[in-house]
């Protein structure tokens, strides 16, 4: 570990011990080590720490360096490695490193305790916290465990460090940091560590205990120069695929981004558009040149499979892929909302971090507009509706050309119908059967065809009269949950 003596002699700077600093002299009960291994993973959770201190060789009085008599790589427990010993005691969750260094001609052995993730750290099947220089049993202390599990509930991506243990002047080597302030139309600083200041409080970089710095996941996604160098999000480029046809047998191109999304999005949306097939508007005045699909929607779906994926599913990111009639969405991670609200509901996102900031760098709408800007821009381009397929670990959001009504497959008319009432209830209005002939563009002729789908959709229980006792053509209709 680099920097190991600058690290030990700013723990020692601690006017007394934390929760997720503990010094100590010459005592390595085994049994000690154990729970106390436990207590700091946990209490590192709650001081929102993502590491904890163990150090042998500083007295836990005055802090000064004194020197200790163990060597922890050589310690045992009956005839078994104290190390091996440990890792079998602890929860699976447990995860320590252990390191030494001379400090002023005396010898200090440390261990460097990751913070729990997921669920409390156990010795010996029991998760321990520290309170006060003391480590207890967590289950005599309920405030202390609910304030645990909860920080585990909510452990954020964003804030896990992608590259650590940098130099300050090094930052901008991995990072563009000039595009957070070009974006927010803000003048750059004059120094690092003016820099420094902005990204730290976006939670873009972090000071670590040895005084170092790092980059956060947060960081790492949004303003990496190339996403390669960071292991965590390397595989959360952009990849885009266009192939001939409506199917996947041959590819005309593929590009995949290399820097992080404040970067890439916009060059991956415009890249997107220049694919996608276009028509001339043969009623206009003048030639016009329309797009088989909405960019609008285009732009906000390629926007929430950024901002909703599920960044702790390893090996796979964000996939956008143009066919001739479609495009196709998908990213990894299942929607936290039920799809059948996603129109009306306030959404979740697993990474409110990312999503904050990056609506902020004017990267997508606000708040729970997104869904509504694509169900509507299909409407009035007279589009098949936005279908959501959910997958064990992945949702795909597609988005169609042109279609014929009497070519739109009937769950895709279904679908259509309950967004539209979906869409004019949120407007203060209602389904009736003159609107949804406008939705699709058809003739006054058709309204059967388009009352009989009405008919399917109260029969599916996803719509619902206002008033059933309505004379039937001037009946309205609203979501079923409305």
């Amino acid at each position: 570990m680099e920097n190991l003596d600058k690290l030990i002699l700013e723990l020692c700077k601690l006017p007394q011990e934390t929760g997720w600093v503990e010094f100590k002299h010459n005592n390595c009960d085994p049994k000690m080590v154990g729970e106390d291994i436990s207590a700091l993973a946990n209490s590192a959770v709650i001081a929102d720490r993502s590491h904890a201190y163990m150090i042998w060789g500083v007295d836990d009085k005055t802090h000064e360096p004194v020197g200790t008599k163990v060597r922890l790589k050589q310690e045992k427990k009956g005839n078994q490695e104290l190390e091996n010993w440990l890792r079998y005691m602890l929860s699976k969750n447990a995860d320590f490193e252990i390191h030494s260094a001379d400090i002023d001609g005396k010898h200090v052995e440390m261990l460097v305790i990751s913070k729990a993730m997921g669920v409390p750290v156990t010795f010996e099947k029991i998760d321990y916290i520290r309170v006060g220089s003391y480590t207890k049993k967590i289950i005599e202390f309920p405030t202390l465990q609910a304030q645990l599990w909860d920080k585990l509930r909510h452990e954020q991506f964003e804030d896990i460090y992608a590259l650590s243990d940098i130099q300050l002047e090094e930052i901008p080597h991995y990072l563009n940091c000039e595009v957070y302030f070009d974006i927010l139309n803000m003048p750059h600083p004059t120094s690092i560590e003016k820099y420094a200041h902005y990204l730290m409080e976006e939670g873009i970089i972090a000071k670590q205990d040895n005084g170092l710095y790092a980059i956060t996941n947060l960081g790492a996604i949004l303003f990496a120069k190339k996403l390669s160098d960071f292991p965590r999000v390397g595989r959360k480029a952009i990849r885009i695929v266009q192939y001939e046809g409506n199917n996947r047998l041959s590819i005309l191109k593929e590009e995949n981004t290399t820097e992080g999304y404040a970067i890439s999005f916009e060059n991956a949306v415009k890249f997107v558009t220049t694919l996608l097939p276009t028509k001339e508007d043969i009623d206009s005045v003048r030639r016009k040149t329309i797009n088989a699909f909405p960019i609008p929607a285009i732009r906000e779906a390629i926007a929430n499979s950024l901002i909703h994926q599920d960044f702790f599913l390893t090996g796979t990111g964000p996939l956008i892929e143009i066919f001739e009639n479609r495009v196709e969405i998908t990213n990894p991670g299942t929607p936290l909302v039920d799809i059948m609200r996603i129109v009306d509901n306030p959404p979740k996102s697993r990474n409110e971090k990312l999503a904050s900031l990056m609506r902020r760098l004017s990267m997508c709408e606000e708040l729970g507009r997104g869904w509504d800007r694509m169900v509507i821009s299909c409407e009035l381009q007279k589009l098949p509706a936005p279908r959501i397929q959910i997958y064990q670990e992945s949702t795909k959001v597609s988005l169609f050309s042109h279609l014929n009504f009497t070519n739109i497959p009937m769950e895709d008319k279904i679908w259509a119908t309950y967004l539209h009432a979906c869409v004019k209830f949120i407007e203060g209005n209602a389904l009736t059967n003159s609107s949804l002939r406008e939705r699709f563009g058809v003739a006054e002729s058709s309204s059967g065809s388009i009352s009989r789908l009405i008919k399917e959709a109260l029969n599916k229980q996803i719509i619902r009269p206002v008033d059933s006792t309505t004379a039937p053509r001037y009946m309205r209709y609203i979501p079923i949950w409305a």
